[in-house]
């Protein structure tokens, strides 16, 4: 997905809770949906982590796209995570941030 694209999505009205920001578009029948994942430093400071959530939201996007959702999709974190942890991505935090995602689709 370009950055063009990406922008365009975030012009968008979100499905929205706590923690992330879902933008959607619906496709042609076409062509195959794209996905965007931003997950900033300032909000997950450790590579990591970051890392860590991008692969973690991609393969719950990928299986929703799969199976009952057919749009562009960028996904995007709002709040900071790992306050009581001095910055790092934990079990716990990392489930509940699951959860979010798939509330969202």
């Amino acid at each position: 997905m370009n950055s063009a694209r990406i922008t365009e999505l975030l012009k968008t009205r979100p499905k929205a809770n706590l923690y992330w920001g879902l933008y959607s578009v619906l496709v042609s029948q076409d062509t195959k949906p794209d996905l965007g994942i931003a997950v900033a430093k300032k909000l997950v400071k450790r590579a990591v982590d970051r890392n860590r959530l991008k692969r973690m939201v991609r393969e719950m996007i990928w299986a929703a796209q799969t199976t009952t959702l057919h749009n562009d999709v960028v996904i995007k974190l709002k709040k900071p995570i790992g306050r009581e942890t001095r910055g790092r991505l934990r079990k716990k935090e990392k489930d509940v941030l699951r959860v979010q995602v798939t509330g969202l689709l």
